[in-house]
């Protein structure tokens, strides 16, 4: 399971990258670096919120995930040092 400080980071990076682009598009379709850098705050605050609650969302969804060494879901995060709840257990 992803930790939120890893959901957080991942988010604020690709922000990063966001922002820089958005910033050149809103500067070269609207001729100002006021209202492009304007336009790309905006979007970067919006796409921010939205791509965090997304990898939230995603990780309470155990479709598609793989578990190896033969340890279950709750086995290998408890191998890993993570705390395993009464209904992390009951859910293998």
């Amino acid at each position: 399971m992803e930790t939120r400080k890893r959901s957080l980071v991942k988010a604020l990076v690709w922000n990063a990258i966001g922002l820089a682009s958005m910033t050149l598009v809103g500067v070269v379709a609207t001729g100002s670096a006021s209202l492009g850098g304007a336009m790309a705050l905006v979007n970067a605050a919006l796409g921010f919120a939205s791509y965090l609650i997304y990898e939230r969302v995603w990780t309470r969804i155990s479709w598609g995930l793989s578990y190896t060494g033969g340890l279950s879901h709750t086995g290998a995060r408890a191998a890993a040092g993570g705390r395993v709840t009464a209904r992390q257990r009951a859910n293998v």
